[in-house]
């Protein structure tokens, strides 16, 4: 897989400007990406998303191929340099737990052991900041990350309204 998806881009993706109901193009257009090995997730990424009782965790409960292991030799070697890295920064320690409780440093270590690009609705902060954002750990360890619209525009999606003659 070429690009991996923060929990972030699909909760907003539901709850805002794709809802499910509104814009199932968006969902579908997944799908496909998935099914063409570009676009997935890991597997902390489902279980976060599944413990809500929503369409959101319906959908990724129907979908448990699209979220992959994270539990190799590799992405554990790159977590636990990625938990050493923020343990040993100057973040603020509330900030730093809920990083390292969640999903994303397992997506980041994921996604530099298989070469794939994080997408996230986070955006990057000044390198003195004490909060921890996916974007900053990302570029501390070599990871691409994009934000989700940056993601859809270089692969072309596009949402077309249906014609109704």
């Amino acid at each position: 897989m070429k690009y991996l998806l923060d929990a972030n881009t699909y909760i907003m993706a539901k709850n805002f400007y794709y809802g499910m109901d509104i814009c199932p193009g968006y969902w579908e257009w997944l799908d496909k990406q998935f099914a063409f090995n570009i676009v997935g997730s890991v597997d902390m990424i489902a279980r976060e998303l599944r413990d809500g009782n929503d369409e959101l965790s319906d959908w990724v409960k129907a979908r448990p191929a699209h979220f992959i292991a994270n539990d190799d030799h590799d992405t554990q070697l790159i977590f636990q340099q990625i938990v050493e890295g923020v343990m040993k920064a100057d973040f603020n320690p509330g900030s730093r737990d809920l990083f390292l409780a969640k999903a994303d440093p397992w997506i980041i270590a994921k996604s530099k052991s298989i070469g794939a690009t994080v997408i996230t609705h986070e955006l990057p902060l000044p390198a003195n900041a004490r909060k921890v954002k996916v974007p900053n750990i990302c570029r501390q360890f070599g990871v691409p990350c994009m934000t989700t619209f940056e993601f859809l525009r270089k692969l072309n999606a596009r949402f077309v309204l249906e014609r109704h003659d």
